[in-house]
């Protein structure tokens, strides 16, 4: 165990106060921040909410793009006892009003670019934040059993987003099990993945546990990324697989650049393919490739590495962890148990929590099994559909798109089809200087996989847009498909 009771309080102060704890990239320029320093200003956040006469479990939105001021934010309000509501900027005002008023925020940190969105709120660095903090010492609140720490809302790609209800007891225990698992004290990260998002976050969080030194982008930008990994040494690297994609692309650069301090790439969110696993491991070749799997609701503790040693396979997300219990059920749906587990979603009353009757969450995420027990990602049960009453993973097409030598990214999504139900269709991203067209694509998947798999349309695109968690925005997909479009490569 590692002491630790607040979720809002990772900072050991028995270790190195002056040792850096951010470089902040957020304004253009590094801002080196100590572990002092940002202890002193999550107690000052803290202090100033209260004395603003916010109670103990109150709510307090944070919209903003990474920052230094973000993570004071975040924390300084689980340290006073109150509860962080990151919110994803890149929602449309409606929803962003929705879980604004879902929430029940009482107050609202947001940026500058952010000014105009939220009427009152209290913009990080400039005037109204000084007037906020209070600085001084405070002693974090020692929580309740369960008592919540953060709301974390879910991306609404298939409805209204929901507020995963997250208690500090579940995430101080995530972090425990991370640090168990790694000696990180030589480490450095780099973060860009957004903060309101469980990827980038529980890793600010593992870092601030561990007393690493993290380098923080405000937002992904390939090339910043870049620049980041070589002037900061960065030695462990996370993001979404689309990013790295995006970062791949950028050969030039790449190769003009020292990337040799990488010793960790960490890979989550959405499965990764052959071919993208192939190209991350020529590209940082020193370093150890994790294929993670995680999710809102139970966290990122869910597999490790084997038990007997044996290797991992290439696209496995590992072996069950010892603390996790696990089953497929009649489905090959993923069923979890962990102390990690959500509270439930936010006032819902119109949702049921898909959680069993013997306490298992139900992830949606369907597996396959191999003999020594190592788990691959099949895809999302709710991405499945039928064709001609043949079940279609896009990720299992996306796999067989992605072995042509000319493509660099593929989506697949269905449309409707009036003999079929539905069928498959592509976006393909080519391989810079690649030639390839739309019937030789067919004819490879038509060579590589049953017939009923291979994309009836395939549109070049220059790239495959993005939501705001910079997983692939499947929605502007479809709408795409509805249009017709056929960008020239």
């Amino acid at each position: 165990m590692t002491g630790f009771r607040n979720l809002g309080a990772l900072i050991d102060p028995a270790a190195d106060a002056e040792k850096t704890a951010l470089i902040d990239l957020s304004t253009g320029k590094a801002r080196h921040i100590s572990y002092a320093a940002l202890d002193a200003t999550c107690d000052a956040v803290a202090r100033g909410l209260l004395r603003r006469g916010l109670k103990r479990g109150d709510r307090v939105g944070i919209l903003a793009a990474n920052s230094a001021e973000f993570l004071a934010a975040l924390n300084g309000a689980m340290r006073a006892g109150l509860v962080a509501v990151p919110v994803n900027w890149r929602f449309p005002k409606a929803t962003l009003d929705y879980v604004l008023e879902n929430s029940g925020a009482s107050l609202v940190f947001i940026d500058e670019a952010r000014r105009g969105a939220v009427p009152g709120g209290i913009v990080m660095g400039g005037p109204e934040w000084e007037a906020l903090l209070d600085p001084g010492p405070f002693e974090a609140v020692v929580p309740e059993p369960a008592e919540p720490a953060l709301f974390l809302y879910t991306s609404g790609s298939t409805g209204r987003p929901k507020g995963v209800v997250l208690s500090h007891q579940s995430h101080l225990w995530v972090v425990e099990q991370r640090l168990a698992g790694a000696d990180m004290r030589q480490e450095r990260a780099l973060i860009a993945a957004p903060l309101y998002h469980m990827n980038g976050l529980a890793l600010a969080q593992l870092a601030s546990a561990a007393h690493i030194t993290v380098v923080l982008l405000p937002q992904f930008e390939a090339r910043a990324y870049i620049h980041a990994i070589g002037e900061h040494r960065v030695t462990w690297i996370t993001g979404v697989p689309p990013m790295m994609a995006m970062l791949l692309q950028e050969r030039e650069l790449l190769a003009a650049t020292d990337t040799s301090c990488v010793r960790h790439v960490r890979c989550g969110s959405a499965p990764t393919s052959p071919a993208l696993l192939a190209a991350i491991r020529a590209a940082f070749p020193q370093s150890r490739f994790v294929n993670g799997y995680g999710t809102t609701e139970c966290g990122p503790v869910v597999f490790g590495p084997h038990p007997d040693g044996i290797p991992t396979p290439p696209l496995s997300v590992g072996y069950p962890h010892p603390a996790v219990e696990l089953r497929l059920n009649a489905q090959d749906v993923l069923e979890q148990k962990c102390p990690g587990m959500m509270n439930g979603y936010w006032n819902r009353p119109d949702l049921r929590p898909p959680v069993t009757s013997d306490g298992y969450y139900v992830t949606g995420d369907v597996f396959s099994v191999d003999g020594d027990g190592f788990f691959t990602v099949v895809g999302r049960v709710d991405d499945m559909f039928i064709s001609g009453g043949e079940n279609i993973f896009p990720s299992e097409v996306e796999k067989v798109l992605e072995t042509h030598p000319a493509v660099e990214q593929s989506s697949v999504i269905p449309v409707p089809d009036d003999i079929k139900g539905t069928k498959p269709v592509a976006f393909v991203v080519r391989r810079p200087g690649a030639v390839v067209d739309e019937a030789a694509l067919k004819a490879h998947s038509l060579a590589h996989a049953p017939a009923y798999m291979h994309p009836r349309r395939i549109w070049f695109v220059e790239a495959l847009p993005l939501m705001g968690t910079n997983k692939i925005d499947k929605a502007q997909l479809a709408a795409w498909a509805r249009e017709g479009l056929n960008q020239p490569g």
